[in-house]
């Protein structure tokens, strides 16, 4: 595998924890990953409800839980490479956003929406000039032509760089639902229309912007296939979930493990407005069947949210199965999560991708040559 340059940021090893709320992939798990070369992530979406603060569920508490997580990664991992993940659908985007500027994060990316404003939190000069490099998601070439066009009229620069999330991806999602149950263009094409897309900016502003790409990536195979397909890196979050340094607990992780089939991860319509991807279980069954969760919401933490309407809290739901309660809650997961086996340290995940990807490459290299050989010979 290439390291993944984004600017002047270098990544050793081009793999991104993908960032998963709420409290799953927190300071342990993305120093862990950070630690073995690749892109560690911090979810910041609802991190107040991880801490025993007064207020916990304030505005206020997110941004001082996450700060808190950003500096115990960096202790964890102070020569690592670190990002967060930062939803535009949460109400403090821009607050967030300013943290993780201020606490100088390696890189932020942004999903859960068009990111085609900027913060009112930063100045003009630290959006064109942070050495913190954004990332906006998307989900097709269409959005990616989009982002670049009004980075580029709007800021006159580009995002640097673009996450590519597919529709095999668990959580939320960036298409309709009636697309996911009919289907959608695979990663791949995704991948191939995108850079066809980015060629043009890149010689325009003469900067080189990578692509990670991410959804139903889940082992070294899938890495090379994507990278082949014109892809800089990968995204992966499921694949961390099995881990010992996750930062769920391990009845969260054992969800994964009891998936019998790809048939008990189902699409379900979030509070958020968004559709979702996630394990089945009582609690959702319980949703989908009309029964009406108590909701209390202190403050609207999601802009796209009707809590008056909901059925149940997302943010609290999360909160419970991240906290080991599976019975007032559930685990999001991409199509892939029935493949966990068992729990690894992260370690062993990036030994086990490494080897598979490396096996996978010298199997292709070793065909290619006996093919160029045969038709040299027959010629």
């Amino acid at each position: 595998m290439k390291p993944l340059i984004i600017g002047n940021l270098k990544v050793r090893i081009p793999i991104v924890q993908g960032g998963m709320g709420v409290g799953v992939s927190l300071s342990g798990l993305a120093s862990a990953v950070a630690n073995q070369g690749g892109i560690g992530v911090i979810s910041a979406v609802g991190l107040g409800m991880s801490y025993n603060l007064k207020g916990k569920y304030s505005k206020q508490a997110n941004i001082d839980s996450f700060r808190n997580e950003i500096r115990k990664a960096k202790k964890l991992s102070p020569k690592g490479v670190l990002g967060a993940n930062i939803m535009l659908a949460v109400t403090n985007f821009d607050e967030l956003f300013k943290v993780a500027i201020d606490e100088k994060l390696d890189i932020v990316f942004v999903g859960a929406g068009l990111f085609i404003h900027k913060p009112t939190t930063v100045t003009t000069e630290e959006f064109l000039n942070s050495n913190t490099k954004f990332v906006p998601k998307i989900s097709s070439a269409r959005a990616a032509k989009l982002t670049l066009k009004v980075w580029a009229d709007k800021f006159g620069r580009l995002p640097d760089a673009l996450a590519i999330e597919g529709s095999k991806a668990g959580g939320h999602l960036g298409f309709k639902k009636n697309e996911l149950i009919k289907g959608t263009q695979s990663l791949h094409n995704i991948v191939r229309e995108t850079k066809i897309v980015i060629s043009e900016y890149e010689k325009e502003f003469g900067v080189t912007i990578p692509i990670i790409a991410g959804g139903g990536i889940y082992d070294g195979t899938d890495i090379y296939k994507i990278l082949k397909a014109g892809a800089d890196a990968v995204k992966m979050g499921t694949k961390f979930v099995t881990t010992f340094e996750c930062d769920a607990d391990i009845k969260f992780k054992e969800q994964y493990l009891n998936i019998n089939k790809p048939k008990d991860i189902v699409l379900i319509d979030s509070p958020a407005g968004l559709p979702g991807r996630a394990v089945n279980n009582d609690f959702l069954k319980s949703v989908a069947a009309g029964t009406q969760k108590p909701v209390k919401c202190v403050w609207q933490c999601l802009k796209t949210c009707n809590y008056k309407n909901v059925s149940y809290c997302i943010a609290e739901a999360l909160f419970n199965a991240a906290n080991g309660n599976l019975k007032d809650g559930f685990a999001f997961a991409g199509t892939n999560a029935y493949k966990a086996e068992k729990i690894q340290t992260v370690k062993e995940v990036f030994d086990e991708l490494i080897s598979e990807f490396k096996y996978i490459a010298a199997k292709n290299r070793n065909y290619k040559q006996k093919y160029d050989y045969a038709v040299c010979v027959s010629a």
